[in-house]
């Protein structure tokens, strides 16, 4: 199979789909890897790396797209590279297409396959999605941590607090992997760490693992209750595939002391507050109701070649797998695949999206196999 690495040109995103230790394996199995230039250096992986292994090198996505039939991304396809995908090409990737309606139009008109990351389930598990959560979860608390800071914006509070003064508050909304994440700096810090959840195993969970963090069921009340006396909250709820919910309204914000910041890790998935917008790294954040909004869209990128080795750790079995096999009798040998499928023929195969922006649905297993 022919396998193509563009370089990612969303604003600040510095991730690369494959590492050269990737590139090595899928070019001894007989495959062809072709890598735009300067892919990698976001990472600090550089052209004579790929070069060293195999890989072919070419200056533009335009001959990438091209030449390749499985183009291998970090995130989701922007607008000049949505114009040069075809029916033929396999497309293996974040999408987070509950989130934009038009991205998901753009990627059906183009009738590509396209495989995300993040709704590939194993186990009850996100296994693809799992390492960036970890590392937006550990962002968050740090990010979170900066902000309060007057001079970035915030209130003026040390999380960490200093003897004789008591350290600061911080709320967070989901005990998956993002939220255990972000709590688990957080009392490292020295925070007084409160974490929302549903399930009550799961709280079970966190209750003997999480030492310095509390676990309360997560309903309006109980958040409305904490609002009102925390510097940091924490949006990290995720329902797989499907848009964040909406847990705080513009009025449980205007309960936040004034100065108070909110990093929302869940802005991929539309976000879980009323006033979240996708913000840059170039330019995270931005007030409303006078609390400070956080909201990048890609956080790991921040840390781009920490994220990029993690995200091959996960990426790579499957790549190829679908390189040997081919999707079809990829997804015989690992059914858990069908999930990943987002879009085939110009059909829509994941449900949670189509449900999102009530479009049609086609059972990955009928478009595909």
């Amino acid at each position: 199979m022919v396998i193509g690495v563009p370089k990612e040109i969303k604003a600040q995103e510095n991730r690369v789909s494959m590492i050269p230790g990737s590139v090595a394996d899928l070019v001894k199995r007989g495959h062809k890897v072709i890598v735009q230039k300067q892919a990698g250096e976001g990472a600090s992986y550089h052209d004579s790396q790929y070069e060293a292994v195999g890989a072919t090198l070419v200056d533009t996505a335009a001959d990438v797209f091209a030449q390749a039939e499985m183009i291998v991304k970090v995130k989701e396809p922007q607008a000049s590279e949505i114009a040069m995908l075809k029916p033929h090409h396999l497309l293996f990737t974040y999408l987070h297409l509950a989130a934009s309606k038009p991205l998901t139009e753009g990627l059906l008109a183009t009738g590509c396959t396209a495989v995300a990351y993040e709704t590939i389930e194993v186990n009850r598990r996100l296994p693809l999605l799992e390492p960036m959560s970890e590392i937006a979860g550990r962002m968050s608390a740090i990010v979170g941590s900066y902000h309060l800071a007057k001079h970035r914006g915030g209130r003026g509070t040390l999380l960490g607090g200093v003897p004789g003064v008591a350290p600061g508050r911080v709320v967070v909304l989901g005990g998956g992997t993002a939220g255990v994440n972000a709590a688990r700096v957080a009392t490292g810090i020295g925070a007084d760490v409160t974490i929302l959840e549903v399930d009550f195993e799961r709280m079970r969970f966190l209750d003997i693992t999480m030492d310095g963090a509390h676990t309360v069921y997560s309903n309006e009340a109980n958040l409305t209750e904490l609002l009102p006396r925390v510097d940091l909250v924490i949006g990290a709820v995720l329902v797989p595939g499907a848009k964040a919910p909406k847990l705080i309204t513009r009025e449980m914000l205007r309960m936040m002391p004034k100065g108070s910041v909110f990093v929302d890790i869940a802005v991929d998935q539309g976000g879980c507050s009323e006033t979240t917008r996708p913000t840059t790294h170039d330019d995270p954040t931005y007030e409303e109701e006078g609390v400070l909004h956080y909201c990048v869209a890609n956080m790991p990128g921040a840390y781009s070649r920490t994220a990029t080795q993690a995200l091959n750790n996960v990426t790579h079995p499957w790549t190829m797998l679908i390189a040997d096999k081919g999707l079809k009798e990829a997804c015989r040998i690992r059914p858990d695949l069908l999930k990943g499928i987002n879009t085939a023929g110009g059909r829509l195969t994941c449900e949670p999206v189509a449900l999102a922006h009530d479009m049609p649905f086609t059972c990955a297993k009928e478009a595909v196999l």
